[in-house]
């Protein structure tokens, strides 16, 4: 593959994620009920692949009355919910800084109910789905967080 095909085709990627994260955070602004499902399937169909539109779709298992399957559908949800946990644990850190939170205060705080209520555990815990231990999967998901931290404002 040459570097052109190379930029073409990761091009083609980014946009597809790019639609596929304005799509998701639609579908979690409460707006994701049977209408919006149907909108966003719409809206995307033919800009990102279908795996990735169903595992945008299957994020809401509720509004689909459907049971998450696949692995991607897995990660999603789980990568997409922990960085709710993560970004909480940071911020109850002095320095509010990703760079001092520790994968044990993560897994500890997982275990606290009342920290960080609205964060569904059972979302994070289906990494365990895709073959990534709970520990594991918190500690590259602090690591990938810490590296677009200036981003994030963490």
């Amino acid at each position: 593959m040459s570097s052109n095909q190379f930029s073409e085709a990761w091009s083609g990627i980014e946009k597809g994620w790019q639609n596929s994260q304005l799509a998701h955070a639609y579908l979690l602004q409460g707006a994701a009920h049977g209408a919006a499902l149907r909108f966003a399937e719409k809206l995307l169909k033919g800009k990102i692949t279908d795996e990735m539109l169903d595992a945008i779709v299957m994020h809401n298992e509720v509004a689909t009355g459907k049971e998450r399957s696949t692995k991607f559908q897995h990660a999603l949800a789980a990568g997409e919910t922990i960085t709710g946990l993560i970004t909480a644990t940071t911020l109850v850190y002095p320095d509010k800084k990703i760079a001092s939170v520790k994968t044990s205060s993560v897994s500890k705080r997982m275990k606290q109910k009342a920290f960080a209520a609205s964060v569904k555990r059972e979302n994070i815990l289906e990494c365990e789905k895709i073959g990534i231990p709970l520990d594991e999967f918190v500690e590259l998901s602090i690591h990938s967080m810490s590296e677009i931290s200036e981003i994030l404002g963490l």
